[in-house]
């Protein structure tokens, strides 16, 4: 029998993650997607993508997949809907929009969205509509915030060194990310380095990961503790004559200052706060400053903590006193956002902008259940359009978060590909394509490659892309007109590369990628950092105005004031007590990617096919809590029920609840974000998903 005639066509990864992988893609002669594979001759992607992605077919083929427009005709949350036409369902849409601008104002609407996708054309045309109609703006700080204030707080701009160089390193150290689950190439590229040139790899986390397995050097720290970590290893350089101090004199501003001031954060001092051996600590201060190509790899999850500005200032700053910023294959690299420079105003509608209010992204809960300070003293939100997230699932503080979408006054579309924690709140659900059924572009966070994803394949049923929604509302909403209305997927994508200098879609397509990586003396800032005086700051105002994402008030948030000017440990985050022994990590999981491909039955038996928290088997012996047994992990915000494992390789006193399972997985219906607060991480916001005392008790 004859095998079905393929073609191999390319694309690239839409999902949150730094990789955003080339693809080769099997496509048959009838149109339908098999395998996909990294693109081997990319250098960032090398051939290899995650498991989860390879596997894409069972997620675009899957039969629960939303195939036409539905109305809500059960309760709030209960799932119930009968099928409708997409004119009707537009045409009520605008109609209770319009309904809801007239008795409250335009700022009553709030599109809400996230990062479903990472294309640009399908993920931020919901601004064009926004700001065509004067709706409420989003402060979008769930994810990166902290991360990157305090990375730029040292670099003064959100780039460093080439992502391929981890290959020419002697040296890498991947800290606060589980890169085997989370961005597969760091580890493609770490272990190039391991085969080719004997380099050591180190890993530092809060738990013995699949990353921290396969390290030479594995550091297991307590949650949020990672910047008296930095700090110690940044003593011992000092101290023992291994920090660069002519690099130190030219590039630095308070060298001086910054050693005396470490004088005092000794191993031993740092081993009281993180759990950390000093003589370990002490160890890989060592390995530091004796391997000038060491590449530093900073993940995201160290700063999802309430000092994790700071904690992530600390860890860049060792690069600085290494002096490893001057070599190939050193240096502290976390994300290149700043060196696309893509004129988005088209795909934004920024032209249209009006003065309206921002409501911060992480406030969901406190938005929809009337918090006049979230609500930014404004009318109270009766209206959402939600594309790409899913925040009765990811967002903090989830008893709130439930109870706003519960609002009969509430009305919800959510755009979707499948049926959601969310979208079962919605009044209208509305069938979304996945990515190879749609044009897009995307840039890659953890590289340099800006790629080009076209439409493969026909999405199924009445599936449509997000500018088709966006699009046909603003005819429905007297919308301000503007030209990106009237423009398709391709050629909004024309028209960003054209007017950023970029050349044509066309030019595009034909190379697949195009490499932005600047040279090695701009990416390892050997002609001065970021910042005005054109050196790497250990000193920081906090309040200071080049930091990404920022408000656009402009005003720091929360304790700023407090945060320490030189690198140190800020005791800020929510410390254990009698009532809540144990620090609660909700990391991702391997075959998860926030809440998407939890609905793949793939993806959820490599689970283990239900939610767990994972605990020391001698603090789970200490509290009578047997390995599998139903427990309840509780705190002021609510209760989540769940089974308990065993693990080994946990800092002590923290548990650890892998993946964003749905709310239907746990006993009680509620998800682990049910126990995470939502209060805003100095000095720009954020969420400290990583950062939540609990107790852990037996279910009844």
């Amino acid at each position: 029998m004859n095998k079905p005639v393929t073609i191999t066509a390319h694309s690239a990864c839409p999902h949150d993650c730094p990789s955003t992988c080339a693809l080769d893609v099997e496509v048959t002669a009838e149109g339908r997607i098999g395998r996909l594979r990294g693109a081997a001759d990319n250098p960032y992607t090398a051939g290899v993508i995650c498991a989860k992605v390879a596997r894409y077919a069972e997620r675009l083929y899957h039969p629960d997949r939303l195939l036409t427009p539905m109305r809500r005709v059960g309760a709030k949350g209960e799932g119930r809907f009968e099928p409708v036409s997409w004119d009707e369902a537009l045409d009520l849409i605008a109609a209770r929009f319009l309904e809801a601008e007239a008795k409250h104002g335009p700022e009553t609407v709030w599109p809400y969205y996230y990062a479903g996708t990472m294309g640009l054309v399908q993920r931020d045309s919901i601004h064009r509509l926004r700001h065509a109609k004067g709706y409420s703006q989003q402060f979008s700080s769930i994810c990166t915030n902290p991360a990157w204030t305090g990375y730029v707080a040292g670099t003064g701009l959100l780039a460093g060194p080439d992502p391929r160089e981890m290959m020419k390193a002697d040296q890498i150290i991947i800290w606060g990310t589980n890169a085997v689950a989370t961005q597969v190439n760091v580890m493609t590229h770490a272990i190039t380095a391991r085969k080719t040139r004997g380099a050591k790899i180190i890993v530092v986390d809060v738990y013995r990961t699949e990353t921290t397995k396969q390290a030479d050097l594995g550091i297991v720290l307590k949650p949020g503790s990672d910047a008296a970590l930095a700090c110690a290893i940044m003593h011992v350089l000092f101290r023992e004559g291994l920090a660069d101090r002519d690099y130190l004199a030219r590039y630095t501003d308070c060298p001086d200052e910054l050693e005396a001031h470490l004088a005092t954060r000794t191993p031993e001092w740092a081993e009281g706060i993180t759990g950390v051996p000093a003589e370990e600590i002490t160890q890989l201060a060592r390995m530091i400053g004796e391997v000038k190509r060491t590449f530093i790899r900073l993940g995201y999850g160290f700063t999802r903590s309430r000092n994790g500005a700071v904690s992530m200032h600390a860890a860049a700053s060792i690069a600085a006193v290494a002096g490893s910023w001057q070599y190939e294959g050193g240096g502290a690299f976390h994300n290149n956002g700043a060196i696309y420079r893509l004129d988005k105003s088209m795909v934004e509608g920024s032209s249209l902008r009006t003065g309206t209010r921002f409501l911060d992204q992480s406030l969901i809960g406190r938005v929809l259940t009337g918090d006049r300070e979230a609500l930014a003293g404004g009318p109270p939100v009766t209206a959402l359009l939600i594309q790409n997230t899913n925040p009765v699932s990811v967002a903090p503080e989830q008893t709130l978060v439930k109870q706003g979408f519960a609002r009969e006054d509430l009305f919800t579309v959510v755009h979707e590909q499948f049926m959601t924690d969310t979208a079962r709140y919605a009044d209208i659900v509305l069938p979304a394509s996945q990515f190879l059924e749609h044009d897009d572009i995307y840039r890659g966070g953890g590289h340099q490659y800006m790629l080009f994803g076209p439409k493969l394949t026909e999405a199924p049923g009445e599936a449509r892309e997000n500018i088709f929604v966006i699009n046909e509302l603003a005819k429905r909403l007297d919308a301000r007109d503007h030209p990106g209305f009237h423009m398709s997927a391709r050629e909004h994508v024309d028209w960003m590369l054209v007017n950023s200098g970029y050349g044509t879609l066309a030019e595009l397509e034909a190379g697949r990628w195009k490499d932005l990586q600047p040279d090695f003396r701009t990416a390892h800032y050997l002609d001065g950092f970021g910042h005005a005086d054109g050196k790497y700051h250990f000193k920081v105002d906090w309040g200071f105005t080049a930091a990404p994402n920022r408000p656009e008030d402009g005003k720091p948030f929360g304790a700023h004031a407090a945060m320490p000017r030189l690198p140190d440990y800020w005791d800020a985050v929510e410390n254990a007590d009698a009532e809540h022994p144990f620090r609660l990590v909700t990391a991702p999981a391997r075959s998860f990617l926030n809440s998407s491909f939890t609905e793949t039955p793939g993806s959820t038996k490599k689970e283990g096919g239900r939610p767990e928290v994972w605990m020391r088997p001698d603090e789970a012996a200490a509290a009578g809590l047997e390995d599998g047994a139903r427990v309840i992990l509780g705190n002021r915000r609510g209760e989540v029920r769940l089974h308990l494992r065993h693990v080994e390789g946990l800092a002590p006193g923290t548990v650890v609840s892998e993946g964003i399972w749905p709310n239907t997985a746990f006993e009680n219906g509620n998800g682990i974000n049910t126990l995470i607060g939502a209060e805003p991480i100095a000095p720009y916001g954020g969420a400290a998903f990583h950062d939540c005392a609990v107790w852990v008790r037996p279910a009844s």
